[in-house]
């Protein structure tokens, strides 16, 4: 029942600090605190317990799994289970949730109740999409988040959320109806080669699928996981989402609902359907370089701070998406090591940017400068975490890209080059921000407050975080090395060519059937 008691918990802590708002505005805070506190001490005893070798170098692929009957006449089953990957994933869940509830603190003066309930709804649902191996209950869980974010960007947003909540809603919806589609269509291609109808995560690979039913299966799945990542032309709902979220919708918007999209490719789109992926792995890269460099050109030319960072995760992703479908050892430590990084370290922009805007009440940088001399607590943090972003040495975010280069250009030296040209632009926007917003003329007459105890609690422990995972990346690569070897070993046969052609996909469908005879 631990896996259950993941998802319980913060949706029962939903519940609660609905109820509770009629008495103080205090208790929804708290309660929510308390319920992610508690999923956090469970992650640390499950963590403890991954860590425990089973021979020297040897680690176990699953750490807990449940299983229970849902309904069986059509195969569908309560099936969830947690391996290294997951694990990580779920910790990110619950870090940045309290960082969320705590962001939050003072921002949000309204509904109060229904906002803390919508907040932890949102987070349970994420965790069910990192646990769930049944495809029909991945499904519920994926529509699940969207839901509660909708109303968070809708109702606490700014003076746009409308179109940005429909806008976000209308995306992502759709996205999930293509990926509903494609489960639909594998379980019934399962159904009629094994004659076993199942949406089981674990009897589902393996699957000997004919080519092009594959191929539609596969882009269905991969479009609703480019939608969420997002990866470019796909993303053009994210910069409005992310500018009128309210910080703690910006902060679980890109540190964990983009990465759901990430760990859908990861854990899907690569087993599930290894030939049509190795076919399909040029383009989807070139789709990860695009983004890179798009993303980071949009960031350098935008004015508004929130826009600003929500285009510099177009272009952090583009690594991620890069570094899954290169699908060597290197490559996929990477990504998943930037996945966790950018998730904290955009994270923390996003709070710094919410910080700036309740003080001055802007976030625009043209009417910005000189904050430095008012807030220097904050604009040394927001220095820290623009370095972060930029991938300096020593910072998490530097070990993830420079994983994901270095094995992207053992598979694909052509494509590492445009990508590594990615940094060099992070480095621009990033400084800008400092430049823009903490020094040049600033206004004498501006007296603000500099970081509260609350906010340092926050941030130092953001900081804590990036520095560990920059300086001692091994402790989080050991425990999703399992993962990551299971998924590359169910990917099925790999190939050593740089460029695929419909013949060699052909080809290698038939040496993967005759590999099963």
């Amino acid at each position: 029942m631990t896996l259950i008691w993941l998802i319980i918990i913060p949706l029962l802590a939903g519940i609660a600090a609905w109820t509770s708002a009629r008495y103080s505005d205090l208790w929804p805070r708290w309660i929510s605190l308390a319920a992610l506190g508690l999923e956090i001490a469970i992650l640390a005893v499950l963590w403890l317990g991954h860590s425990n070798p089973i021979a020297p170098g040897e680690y176990s692929t699953w750490l807990a799994t449940t299983n229970l009957k849902w309904v069986p006449q059509l195969g569908i089953g309560f099936s969830l289970a947690m391996d290294g990957l997951s694990l990580l994933m779920v910790a990110l869940t619950a870090f940045l949730g309290i960082a969320a509830v705590l962001c939050s603190w003072t921002e949000i003066r309204t509904s109060i109740g229904f906002f803390h309930f919508n907040l932890m709804a949102c987070l349970a649902g994420i965790v069910g999409v990192f646990l769930a191996t049944d495809l029909i209950l991945f499904y519920v869980f994926w529509e699940v988040m969207l839901v509660p974010m909708y109303f968070l960007i809708g109702i606490w947003g700014h003076e746009n959320r409308i179109y940005a909540s429909v806008k976000f809603f209308i995306f992502t919806q759709a996205g999930g109806l293509l990926m509903l589609m494609a489960i639909l269509g594998l379980y019934f291609s399962h159904g009629q080669i094994t004659g076993v109808y199942t949406f089981n995560y674990f009897e589902l690979l393996g699957t000997s699928l004919p080519e092009w039913p594959s191929l539609l299966m596969m882009l269905g799945f991969f479009a609703a996981f480019s939608v969420k990542l997002p990866a470019v032309p796909f993303h053009v709902w994210l910069p409005d989402a992310h500018t009128e979220a309210p910080t703690a919708g910006s902060v679980i918007l890109a540190g964990l609902l983009l990465k759901t999209g990430a760990y859908g490719l990861i854990r899907f789109v690569l087993p599930l359907f290894p030939m049509v992926t190795h076919f399909l792995a040029t383009p989807a890269m070139i789709m990860g370089v695009v983004g890179i460099i798009y993303g980071a050109m949009m960031a350098f030319a935008q004015t508004d701070l929130k826009r600003l960072v929500a285009y510099s995760s177009v272009s952090h992703l583009g690594f991620v998406l890069l570094g899954i479908f290169a699908s060597n050892e290197l490559a996929l430590q990477g990504a998943v090591m930037q996945m966790i990084c950018h998730g904290i370290s955009t994270g923390a922009l996003f709070i710094l940017v919410g910080m700036i805007q309740e003080r001055t009440g802007t976030r625009d940088l043209n009417f910005m400068g000189g904050l430095w001399t008012s807030i220097p607590r904050i604009g040394a943090i927001g220095l820290f975490f623009a370095l972060a972003s930029l991938g300096l040495p020593g910072l998490g975010n530097f070990v993830g890209e420079f994983l994901v280069l270095l094995g992207v250009y053992q598979a694909y030296p052509l494509m590492a080059l445009p990508a590594a040209l990615g940094i060099v632009m992070a480095v621009i926007y990033s400084l800008r921000i400092v430049n823009r917003a903490f020094y040049g003329p600033s206004d004498e007459n501006r007296i603000i407050h500099d970081l509260w105890p609350r906010e340092a609690m926050v941030m130092s422990s953001m900081i804590f975080m990036i520095l560990w995972l920059g300086l001692f990346p091994q402790a989080a690569l050991n425990i999703a090395k399992p993962s990551l070897k299971f998924i590359r070993e169910k990917s099925g046969i790999r190939l050593t060519e740089k460029h695929y052609s419909l013949a060699s996909f052909k080809t290698l469908a038939n040496l993967k059937r005759s590999k099963n005879r």
